[in-house]
């Protein structure tokens, strides 16, 4: 294989996550996960007359699920924490864009996802537990319409 670089799958824990559209300056979070990057077509049944076989099986739309963002209980996010209260507290439903990219050795993304018109749908903490030694955990759960990859 003279003239070929060997190729290694990325590593799945480099990546980033960054808010556009809160505050004045886009906000780059450090989460420790993140899950929800798929899509599904959802499908509508029809029953022919006379064909008892089968069914036909027809896509109808693409259907996206929540997306969850888990990172370390920080004190200095203090723009996405008013984001949140804003939707939880006063209703006031503020949707924003994501990039999500997975990162290579020198932190250029290697493939990002454009998360179109995301807002959060459930905030939540770990329980605080003295028996156990974890970290306290913040979890966003964020509803979007949409993601284009690049």
């Amino acid at each position: 294989m003279a003239g070929q670089e060997k190729y290694y799958p990325p590593v799945g824990f480099h990546f980033r996550v960054v808010f556009s559209g809160i505050g004045q300056n886009d906000i780059d979070s450090r989460f420790q996960s993140v899950a929800g990057l798929n899509v599904e077509l959802e499908t509508e049944s029809i029953k022919e007359g006379g064909e008892n076989r089968y069914e036909h099986v027809l896509p109808v739309r693409s259907k996206y699920p929540v997306l969850v963002l888990k990172r370390g209980l920080v004190k200095d996010s203090e723009l996405l924490t008013k984001w949140c209260n804003n939707a939880f507290m006063l209703l006031e439903i503020q949707p924003v864009d994501l990039i999500v990219s997975l990162l290579n050795e020198e932190h250029e993304p290697l493939m990002t996802w454009n998360v179109r018109h995301a807002w959060p749908r459930k905030w939540s903490h770990s329980d605080l537990n003295a028996e156990q030694s974890g970290l306290a955990i913040e979890t966003f759960e964020l509803q979007y319409h949409y993601f284009t990859i690049s």
